[in-house]
């Protein structure tokens, strides 16, 4: 069925592309251009870092969000060189031995650069000690001292058992030591016939006749009393020996004592610091107990002959220093970009080994730092995403932030088969965490967990765009200078600049916007460059832009290809010519992440007499979104609003999208679907050489959509592949004019009026173009003009309403 094709406004060309015009500015290539050292259309986000790096309170830690490739990382990577933060001291963090709870060791924190120092300041002690305890044992004073003592020890240790021999000698009794093992004991055995007798073997004489029973029983007594005696002496030469052994002590303390005090005297000049006078006292104090340690140790025998096991050396590991963090070289904040946040990585861990039995055992020496206590006093820079999927971390980061204090631990899911039993002091953390996330993180983390406002007060939000003005425009051409330098890449002259601009404005989606988005752009740079030295080229120019554009489309479109050729066959039936009730060609976007392309769809409609309404046959079948069951719902409403004010709106209405089996979302068809449901209840004809784009409001105004320039190439591509027949076009809404950024192909065949735009604010506007008929408007009457598309269907919804009360009149009468 033909119709009358009127003239309408169309998109004026010079709306159809923002086209880059570099011939009047100062520079021809990047080569006259100076590198970019800004970072471009982040002014928000680039305020709200400098705020949360300078914020010296708690809880001012950053969240940085927005689409990735946006700058994020850059930009606080950029942001944080030489960057050190007011009134922040940069320290040392060392942990030492805790001689009253060994399981507990001590944290010292000192100025940076004196870590280093305490702990070669506690080497060279051990080491004086160790060389000068030897010599000062073997002093002459020392000696004359302790010889004096030990021989007034044996002075009364012989007159005792003098005195005790001649007490015994005098009953003709005589002191025998006995072997018993490797060990020998005193006792008392009777003279019989000038020899010493065992007691037991009397028996036997009295026995023979030898010795009298009465002499036995006098022998046995008086052995009895000795054997006693003896004991008393015993324990009066183990008082001298133990009162002998306090004094050499004691002696050994006085001797030693002077050398210990002067050498942690001259440690303690060093260091201004109460936990080290503290530490030092407690080492001062083991020394002394433990004199012997630093004496020259005898080899010993072996405990079974033949096997010798290596001798173990004392490390004197109680007097060492671990020092964790080191800032003796640190002139700037510590900086620290983890890039795999487990939980050793970011608190640290204590190590273990296996000892010579089997078993695991450790110290304070193996507690390890990790990335927050590295960056004490600076900036730690996190994923989110790699954050949360860590176990155990994010709480813990949670518990560091608040309370400012980090507990080095090895994290263990399983705490009953826990090897360590060290429980290190808790070190202060004074570390500003920037966190790199996206948008549904950090509303989900707002939302969900109460702590999160209060450890990151700061959002940061990258935005994908930014202004299209000239000084923009300076500033992206000097960042594609700046990539030229990084990446080694070959120069842009004037045309390839423009290429690149216009790509970021397509982008962005908007011709007074610039995408942000610069992985992609950074992407095509490194593509467009790799085709410039294919064509032996020493500049990139405009060409190599489209060739690289074009060899990425060719990459990703093998879907979009699929769907073409199924079209040209006729397997998915698309008419681009002649006109039919009821069918409208929609357009779609189909979206596969990294490219997306707009393809007609046929969108029908049938309508009849009944109280349905509106059926949405998607919906019905569970293919249809969210967005799209409003947009049925809007054009329902619409309907009741312009063509039900004066009577019921009986009808009921499928509408389908044909041949889709997949999901249908977004109510940018919502307009198409109201033209269809106009022409089947007008039982007039819509063109099919238009395809239409636009969602509606129930007042029949056209809304802007997304993806019109993919939806305006698909329907082009599908018209070529058919025929350019010079009446084919798109209608679109005129609110998505300034979104324009065709390819420069489809804006020739525009300009040749072989394909064509028309903009339309409302349903009206778009009805006329696609019937050829006038839409009409409501007269004072409240009738519509005569025969106008909206005058035909309030007729045909009138006759519904009356033949429907007819029909139940007749129906109740039966």
């Amino acid at each position: 069925m033909d119709i009358q094709k009127n003239t309408f406004p169309e998109v004026p060309v010079e709306q159809l592309r923002w086209s880059c015009d570099l011939k009047k500015a100062h520079f021809s290539s990047t080569e006259d251009l100076k590198a970019c050292d800004k970072i471009l259309g982040q002014e928000r986000a680039l305020k709200a870092l400098e705020l949360g790096l300078e914020m010296e309170y708690l809880g001012y830690n950053l969240f940085i969000t927005g689409k990735s490739g946006t700058g994020r990382s850059t930009s606080i990577k950029q942001l944080l060189q030489n960057r050190k933060r007011e009134n922040v001291i940069f320290d040392d963090k060392c942990y030492v031995h805790n001689f009253k709870d060994p399981d507990m060791p001590r944290a010292i924190s000192l100025p940076a650069g004196q870590g280093n120092l305490f702990k070669k300041d506690m080497e060279n002690l051990v080491n004086t000690l160790r060389k000068h305890i030897p010599l000062l044992l073997e002093s002459e004073k020392y000696q004359e001292s302790k010889d004096s003592l030990t021989e007034n020890f044996k002075k009364k240790q012989q007159s005792l058992i003098k005195e005790f021999e001649d007490k015994v000698k005098a009953d003709n009794f005589t002191i025998v030591q006995i072997q018993i093992g490797p060990y020998t004991r005193p006792d008392i055995f009777p003279i019989i016939d000038k020899k010493p007798t065992n007691i037991e073997n009397l028996e036997a004489l009295v026995g023979e006749g030898k010795f009298s029973k009465e002499e036995l029983d006098t022998i046995k007594k008086k052995h009895h009393e000795f054997t006693q005696e003896i004991a008393v002496v015993s324990k009066k030469i183990n008082a001298l020996q133990k009162e002998l052994s306090e004094k050499l002590t004691d002696l050994e303390i006085k001797i030693i004592t002077p050398l210990v005090e002067e050498e942690i005297a001259e440690i303690k000049k060093r260091y201004d610091n109460d936990a080290i006078n503290s530490h030092l006292k407690e080492v001062k104090k083991n020394v002394l107990e433990n004199i012997s340690r630093f004496q020259e140790k005898e080899e010993q025998a072996p405990v079974i002959p033949g096997l010798r096991l290596p001798q173990i050396k004392d490390s004197f590991i109680e007097f060492s220093v671990n020092v964790l963090v080191d800032n003796s070289d640190t002139k700037t904040s510590p900086v620290i970009i983890e890039t795999r946040p487990t939980y050793k990585n970011l608190f640290g861990i204590i190590e273990r080994r296996l000892d010579r039995t089997g078993y695991w055992v450790t110290d304070f020496t193996k507690i390890k730092a990790g990335s927050l206590l590295k960056a004490n006093g600076g900036f730690l820079v996190l994923n989110a995403l790699d954050v949360l999927l860590e176990p155990g971390v994010w709480p813990s980061l949670k518990r560091t932030l608040l309370n400012q204090m980090i507990e080095p631990e090895t994290y263990d899911p399983f705490p009953m088969f826990s090897t360590s039993a060290l429980k290190p002091e808790p070190v202060e953390c004074n570390v500003k965490v920037a966190m790199i996330g996206d948008p549904f993180l950090y509303q989900l983390l707002y939302f969900r967990d109460p702590d999160f406002e209060k450890i990151f007060k700061i959002k940061a939000d990258f935005d994908t765009v930014t202004g299209n003005t000239e000084q923009n425009i300076y500033q992206y051409s000097c960042f594609i200078k700046q990539l030229c330098e990084r990446e080694n890449l070959l120069p842009f002259d004037q045309s390839g600049i423009e290429g690149v601009i216009e790509y970021a404005i397509r982008l962005a989606g908007r011709k007074n916007k610039l995408s942000t988005h610069f992985n992609n752009l950074v992407d095509l740079l490194r593509e467009a460059d790799y085709w410039a030295k294919k064509d032996k080229q020493n500049l990139i120019q405009r060409k190599h832009i489209t060739t690289a554009l074009k060899e990425k489309i060719e990459r990703l479109n093998l879907i979009e290809d699929k769907i073409q050729e199924l079209i040209e066959q006729g397997t998915l039936m698309i008419d681009t010519e002649g006109a039919i009730v009821g069918q409208v060609n929609g357009l779609s976007v189909y979206d596969l992440g990294e490219y997306s392309f707009g393809k007609p769809t046929r969108i029908t409609a049938k309508t009849s007499m009944g109280r349905a309404g509106i059926i949405n046959i998607e919906r019905e079948a569970d293919l249809s979104g969210k967005t799209h069951n409003k947009g049925v719902l809007i054009l329902s409403g619409y309907l009741r609003s312009k063509y039900a004010q004066d009577k019921p709106l009986t009808i009921s209405a499928s509408i389908c999208f044909e041949q889709s089996y997949s999901g249908v979302d977004g109510d940018s068809a919502s307009s198409t679907e109201a033209y269809a449901l106009i022409s089947s209840i007008a039982d007039i004809p819509i063109r099919q050489d238009i395809a239409v784009t636009g969602s509606i409001n129930q007042k029949g105004e056209i809304q802007p959509i997304g993806g019109v320039n993919q939806k305006v190439e698909g329907f082009f591509e599908v018209c070529r592949a058919k025929g350019l027949t010079g009446t084919q076009g798109v209608i679109i809404p005129e609110s998505n004019i300034p979104d324009l950024m065709l390819r420069e192909d489809v804006v020739e065949t525009i300009k040749s009026g072989q394909f064509h735009l028309y903009p339309v604010k409302t349903i009206d506007q778009g009805i006329e173009i696609l019937t050829g008929r006038k839409a009409g408007i409501r007269k004072l009457d409240g009738k519509f003009e005569k025969d106008s598309v909206n005058e035909l269907v309030d007729q045909k919804l009138l006759d519904f309403a009356l033949k429907l009360k007819e029909f139940g009149a007749e129906k109740k009468k039966k």
